[in-house]
């Protein structure tokens, strides 16, 4: 089953084109990494995805919804998590997940189940009238990306998600990702680590607006004749022309 359905998807700004006719699909319980430079164009192809900028033309449907008329209902079917976590340092662990559920629709009845099973879940019970600035960065991290999640949605979006965190609570973070794709959520993520390209089902690396490649880890390696993605990503970098 097709989550994201992209074809000839364009952005441009008065002469300057973002992102240039890219196609790809994604697949119901995919881990899907989307990679590229800095001016490669992948944060504003996100954007278009989750609904938040709408395409110069092309087609685009996340979640079975156009994004380009139905970007209201691809909203309430995606979760998204930024590098800063997109959560409130002067709200607690528990007004966090009551306050993000409400804003994605969720009744008080869900929202009491849920954040007590969530975190009962993370082994945050005892900390759930603790602010999140007294929290460690790891634990942060992991209630951000189940709030993201909380609501059910179909996809979610994490841009740059392990952002300036020990290698250990990567590793951590994503095995909390690999058992939400276990569970069929499909998962779209953007990062810089090129050993975490490694970990997900394919690979898309942008270039310049447009999509320089897209296969598996493995079939990547093969086909630019490097060891690790940190070779392949070097290879199709190197011909950029633009940057941010």
């Amino acid at each position: 089953m097709k989550v994201i359905e992209v074809s000839n998807l364009t952005k441009t700004f008065g002469a300057f084109t973002a992102v240039d006719h890219i196609s790809f699909d994604v697949m119901k319980g995919e881990i899907f990494g989307f990679l590229g430079a800095n001016g490669a164009g992948k944060t504003t192809a996100m954007r278009m995805l989750c609904g938040l900028l709408v395409p110069t033309s092309g087609v685009g449907k996340v979640a079975g919804f156009d994004i380009m008329s139905q970007s209201e209902q691809v909203k309430k079917h995606i979760g998204y998590m930024s590098q800063k976590f997109s959560l409130y340092n002067n709200l607690t662990a528990k007004e966090n997940i009551l306050f993000y559920g409400g804003l994605y629709g969720m009744s008080k009845k869900e929202l009491v189940q849920t954040s007590e099973a969530l975190l009962t879940r993370l082994g945050l019970k005892e900390y759930e009238n603790k602010l999140l600035q007294e929290m460690p960065l790891g634990w942060k991290q992991k209630l951000a990306f189940s709030v993201a999640i909380q609501h059910k949605p179909t996809i979610v979006f994490l841009d740059e998600p392990t952002g300036g965190v020990d290698p250990v609570t990567r590793r951590q973070f994503w095995e909390m990702m690999y058992e939400a794709a276990n569970d069929g959520l499909t998962i779209f993520v953007t990062t810089h680590y090129m050993d975490e390209a490694e970990y997900c089902n394919r690979v898309s690396i942008m270039v310049d607006g447009k999509i320089a490649a897209l296969d598996t880890p493995e079939a990547l390696k093969s086909a630019f004749h490097s060891d690790h993605m940190d070779g392949v990503f070097r290879k199709l970098a190197r011909g950029a022309s633009r940057v941010e």
